[in-house]
């Protein structure tokens, strides 16, 4: 079980190292933008679109790297005057009744979008028809890193929760 967990953080870990640094190609488009706006008082006519996908994708696929250095929003106030048993039990509730719902949304929705935006060829408007379903298909991969992650956290409060008991 933790050799599950410890791949699953190397993968979350690798992806995450990845990911992060392509922060830049954004911040280039951006820039890009920007001085055309300046050098020849108009804007491209792909750069906001282009700046709004990547952006999105990047946020969504740092969500499980994220979750992995538990940069995530969690109400630590109450739940550090528990004991460690009482904390893994809570994590463990938390995951079964907010996650389950929400990741299963995440990715029967996810799928449901990126499928219909691939099977119609679905572009952004204006006349840089920039395709779209790139970006909702990293809907689905971000949940599937998220889900791996959570396994991840699942099985440390189930080994927590053997320990306390033994």
């Amino acid at each position: 079980m933790n050799a599950i967990a410890k791949a699953i953080d190397t993968l979350n870990e690798g992806f995450g190292r990845i990911i992060a640094p392509l922060i830049a190609i954004v911040t280039l488009v951006v820039l890009y933008d920007i001085a055309l706006r300046l050098f020849t008082g108009r804007p491209s006519d792909w750069a906001f679109d282009i700046t709004k996908m990547l952006f999105g994708a990047h946020f969504m696929l740092m969500a499980a790297y994220a979750l992995r250095h538990h940069a995530h929003v969690e109400v630590d106030v109450l739940k550090r005057l528990l004991s460690r048993r009482k904390q893994a039990a809570l994590e463990l509730l938390g995951y079964l009744i907010f996650f389950v719902p929400f990741i299963w949304m995440l990715l029967s929705l996810g799928w449901s979008f990126f499928m219909r935006s691939f099977s119609r060829g679905e572009t952004t408007y204006g006349i840089v028809s920039i395709p779209v379903y790139p970006v909702k298909g990293v809907i689905v991969v971000a949940a599937v890193l998220i889900l791996l992650q959570a396994i991840a956290i699942v099985i440390r409060a189930i080994q927590q929760l053997r320990e306390e008991a033994a």
